[in-house]
């Protein structure tokens, strides 16, 4: 029964979990969290044995058989399931649109989606961040990925997602995905028929608006989507609909509600301390506030987002890896069906890379440089998120666009405490603050 025990205190509080691991067993620990006949999965913590993990040939891992309780979610076209020739294919088709001068299209979009949403905000109304940034974030994967102007379908998908993201986001709910033997069509009234079901009716209209781009073969479109459609791997092959639908709904579910959290963490983190908001507030009121390139690239603004980043990473753990014969990772040798997991949460805590890391201190990312398996907020390796260029630039622009219209306070002053929701740690009472003047 351990391993109902180990993978049931996994789901409920993961953060609690991996620190007990840590002070009890140290850089390296070993659980069985993946149901019954869990195989061995390896938690490392230390920069020198996550070095080692990232430089493994990907040859000898299996990346379906570790990530295989994403599947219902993603899909089996998703680059996070996909093996070595695959994975690398849509990697290529997928990162131009994340870069460089794609990314700067996008700066306006994020800025006028964030000044939307605020702009009804009223003086002494009491806004709850846990609530106000999914909707940005949401709104800005539908505009800016999927491509999808407000209308009729877009108000579709964002209901419906919003609805389905909100309950995967619920323990008993999110266990679906952990427990095989619990995804059983029964039926719309049981839970995964019902799962099913509301899976169907966001494909139906995700593969009506990928058909209707297709007969529009609109040249001039710069969404994600539209850029993905047009892209051509090296044999001058398309994607089919079928990848486009699961890498849209990945980068969607790792891209919404994660933000967003980190988001809520931000606004906490920076209130929390006023000695951080005062430096950053002066900042921003130097600098050229309607530029969204200027902006993204203000120094401090970019420090707290990392210092957040590093106290609440986007994911706890960076991408599991399946040994498929065996490897040796410092010092000790692994064989067939081991998991390996490099930690990211526990990576980003240790005390020998940051001095007091419990403590929120921006000024750390402007005083050093730490290298990519001691600072690692979106993976790293071969199997790194293609989406972190943009989701930094996008928490800056809703950071800065929202510090500056509005003086914001929290409501009450007591410390929070990280929560599970889904797959992202928020911070308990949802980040309660008060609008306090209009700028």
């Amino acid at each position: 029964m351990r391993f109902l025990l180990q993978t049931l205190q996994l789901i409920a509080n993961p953060t609690r979990f991996l620190d007990g691991c840590a002070v009890k067993y140290g850089d390296v620990f070993s659980v069985r969290v993946l149901g019954i006949n869990s195989p061995p999965v390896v938690f490392f913590s230390h920069p020198d044995a996550i070095a080692e993990c990232f430089a493994v040939p990907a040859k000898e891992l299996d990346f379906q058989k570790a990530t295989h309780v994403f599947k219902p979610l993603f899909g089996e076209k998703s680059i996070v399931l996909q093996d070595t020739r695959s994975h690398n294919r849509q990697r290529q088709l997928l990162m131009p649109p994340f870069h460089g001068d794609r990314l700067k299209s996008y700066g306006e979009l994020i800025c006028q989606i964030t000044q939307e949403v605020i702009k009804n905000w009223t003086l002494g109304e009491v806004i709850s961040m846990q609530e106000v940034m999914p909707d940005i974030t949401l709104q800005i994967i539908l505009q800016v990925v999927f491509g999808i102007s407000p209308g009729a379908r877009y108000q579709q998908l964002k209901e419906q997602l919003t609805s389905l993201l909100e309950d995967v986001t619920k323990p008993l709910y999110s266990s679906l995905f952990f427990f095989p033997p619990l995804q059983k069509n029964l039926g719309a009234w049981s839970p995964w028929g019902n799962y099913l079901k509301r899976r169907e009716e966001i494909d139906k209209l995700i593969y009506a608006e990928i058909s209707e781009r297709r007969l529009e073969n609109d040249a001039t479109r710069s969404d994600i989507l539209s850029l993905l459609m047009s892209a051509r791997d090296e044999n001058g092959q398309q994607m089919t609909d079928e990848e486009l639908r699961d890498q849209l709904v990945s980068l969607l579910l790792l891209g919404y509600e994660t933000t967003a959290a980190v988001l809520a963490w931000v606004f906490y983190l920076i209130h929390a301390h006023p000695e951080v908001k005062d430096k950053l507030m002066q900042e921003l009121n130097v600098s050229d506030a309607g530029n969204p390139e200027v902006l993204a690239q203000q120094p401090y603004l970019s420090a707290v987002c990392q210092e957040t980043l590093r106290i609440f990473p986007i994911a706890l753990i960076c991408t599991p890896r399946m040994v498929k014969d065996k490897v040796e990772i410092a010092g000790e040798k692994y064989t067939s069906g081991t998991i390996l997991v490099p930690c990211i949460y526990l990576a980003h805590r240790r005390s020998e890379t940051y001095p007091e890391p419990e403590k929120f201190q921006p000024e750390r990312f402007l005083n050093s440089k730490f290298s990519a398996y001691e600072y690692l907020p979106f993976g790293g390796g071969y199997r790194g998120c293609i989406g972190a260029a943009f989701s930094m630039y996008e928490m800056k622009l809703i950071v800065a666009t929202i510090l500056s219209n509005f003086q914001l306070a929290l409501t009450n002053n007591r410390p929070v405490h990280p929560v599970r929701r889904g797959i992202t740690i928020v911070p308990s009472g949802g980040v309660q603050m008060e609008v306090r003047s209009q700028k």
